[in-house]
């Protein structure tokens, strides 16, 4: 795979923050021992993906920020897990403040002394869950020529500290933000997908146009983020979307998406860490950082409840114009007084009167969005975004990974512009001998770790399995990811499961779209559709094993 390892450094940080994996809870019942950073996709630990992102982009200045919990087993996996290993030196530093909890909102991790002692200039903050095969530095040089700073990422120097510097600009790192969205709907689609809704405003065009396949085109300006589920909330609540004139009158034509998602890749300059620190009530990097900054730029009074002053300008008083959480939660609602009833991925207001607005007397600097083009069917698909947070993410976007072409001896003609990087080597790793004669293996969308063996007689379609796997005689795979020391007894069919670390399916069983949890054993000739086979400790002896249906879904519970 290709990593810009000998390109000079853009001279930026990079934040991974390994999460709890909350909606993986089939496979991370043990953060400590498996936290979802491990998760495997498509054969490799999930923070590969965000680490390897990095390399190729020339950034190797990388934290990544986990629970005290979680440590050890990163570590170890930093060490010895073979993908990770043979990423580019130096190795990523892993911080682990005692006071982190897998609970922590994303904010105040930013917050934390030492995490903010560990950053020291302008950074990146990403998900461990994130997939991307977009050029990173493309991204970086889009930000930079957007910001006006094409002399690299600015570090927190004695000056910054120090020095009086005018309100907004670049002077001292003011550079604004970039977060990226990547569209959910179209040929790739995944149903029941997350949403965000956003509103942007399209920048002004440039004197020169970019060059072809600048990522420049799609840069715009936030105006406002938030999750589906708050817009929902505030459309039952209002009877509508009610949005301030102070948007409308300072953007009149504005553009609102509705079927796109938040990547969570955030271009942050260093002052935004003061920003974050002043405002304590902030939660969420997402909702809380980037919602309330897009706000500012538009929202009159929020600049300044915000204590966006004494941020820009170190010179002034902490206390001066802070309203603390009090004053900031108090305009968090956008008011009652236009209401928007169409709302659409593709819907554009423009406003034919003029609306009389206050300038504001503080210029904040922008948040921009990358909005990342949706896969055109006649044309070169678009690179790929995705976060995988939820297990049938993990299942479609591994088996979406198995079909990429290997990176050595592709097949002409498939990759013009060379395979991507996020292929495998080899489609089918293990040992040949370890193959029985008389099987059937689709290569094409296919992928098989070292150590597996594959009795005779099986059939195995558009699947990934791991390393030291044991498939015996007769087995059919169809849509199935297999993590690593899976056992699959004969005959058994499988059809768009997920087997944990370890876990054994009885001979002669059907499952269809089930997830079994690690070390679970799944008794022979078992029956089983849509459900979560799960190990729970401490339950009541006579609970043995039952069939839950609490959630709408089928859980095999097991006493331990």
């Amino acid at each position: 795979m290709p990593h810009a390892v000998g390109m000079p450094s853009p001279g930026f940080q990079a934040v991974i923050l390994c999460g709890p994996g909350v909606s993986l809870t089939t496979f991370t019942a043990n953060p400590d021992d498996f936290p979802k950073a491990l998760v495997p996709i498509a054969n490799r630990p999930m923070v590969w993906y965000p680490l390897e992102w990095c390399y190729r982009m020339g950034i190797t200045n990388i934290k990544l920020i986990t629970p005290p919990s979680s440590a050890a087993a990163i570590t170890t996996a930093l060490a010895q897990n073979p993908h990770l290993t043979s990423l580019p030196l130096p190795k990523p530093d892993l911080l682990a403040p005692s006071s982190l909890s897998q609970n922590t909102p994303t904010a105040e991790i930013l917050r934390h002394p030492e995490i903010q002692a560990a950053i020291t200039g302008d950074f990146i903050v990403l998900p461990c869950d994130l997939v991307c095969e977009l050029p990173g530095e493309s991204l970086l040089e889009a930000w930079m020529i957007h910001q006006g700073g094409l002399g690299g990422a600015s570090f927190a120097s004695d000056e910054y500290r120090g020095a009086k510097m005018g309100l907004g600009g670049e002077g001292g790192g003011r550079r604004g933000g970039l977060g990226v969205w990547f569209e959910t709907k179209g040929e790739d689609s995944i149903k029941g997908a997350e949403t965000d809704f956003v509103i942007t405003t399209s920048l002004p065009q440039p004197a020169a146009p970019p060059p072809e396949g600048s990522l420049r085109p799609h840069i715009s300006r936030l105006l406002y983020a938030t999750t589906t589920d708050t817009l929902r909330d505030i459309t039952e609540e209002k009877k509508g979307f009610p949005i301030r004139h102070g948007l409308i009158g300072k953007h009149g034509r504005i553009k609102m998406l509705t079927t796109h998602r938040d990547a969570h890749i955030y271009l942050l300059p260093y002052w935004v860490l003061n920003m974050i620190k002043r405002n304590e009530h902030f939660d969420s990097i997402s909702e809380d950082v980037v919602g309330w900054w897009a706000k500012a730029g538009w929202q009159e009074g929020l600049p300044e409840k915000l204590s966006l002053h004494e941020v820009l300008d170190p010179t002034l008083s902490s206390e001066q114009g802070n309203d603390g959480e009090k004053g900031s939660r108090a305009s968090g609602n956008i008011e009652d007084e236009i209401d928007l009833a169409s709302m659409s991925s593709t819907h554009v207001s423009v406003l034919t009167k003029n609306v009389s607005t206050t300038k504001p007397p503080l210029s904040v600097p922008p948040f921009l969005s990358y909005i990342h083009p949706k896969t055109n069917a006649t044309s070169t698909p678009s690179p790929l975004i995705r976060r995988v947070d939820t297990p049938h993410l993990l299942l479609h976007t591994s088996l979406h990974l198995a079909t990429l072409p290997p990176s050595i001896h592709p097949p002409p003609n498939v990759y013009p512009i060379g395979p991507s990087p996020l292929s495998h080597s080899q489609k089918i790793s293990t040992d040949p001998s370890l193959i029985a004669p008389h099987t059937n293996i689709h290569a094409p969308t296919t992928l098989i770790a070292p150590n597996t063996t594959v009795a005779t007689h099986c059939v195995i379609k558009s699947s990934v399995i791991g390393a030291n796997c044991v498939i015996e005689e007769g087995v059919r795979l169809t849509g199935c990811l297999l993590m690593d020391g899976v056992t699959v007894g004969e005959k058994a069919v499988l059809q768009g499961c997920i087997l944990g670390r370890r876990c054994v399916v009885g001979k002669g069983s059907n499952l269809k779209d089930c997830e079994v949890q690690e070390g679970y054993q799944v008794n022979e000739e078992t029956e089983a559709k849509g459900e979560k086979m799960m190990v729970f400790e401490g339950l009541d002896e006579e609970l043995g094993e039952e069939e839950d249906e609490a959630d709408g879904q089928g859980i095999m519970l097991e006493n331990k």
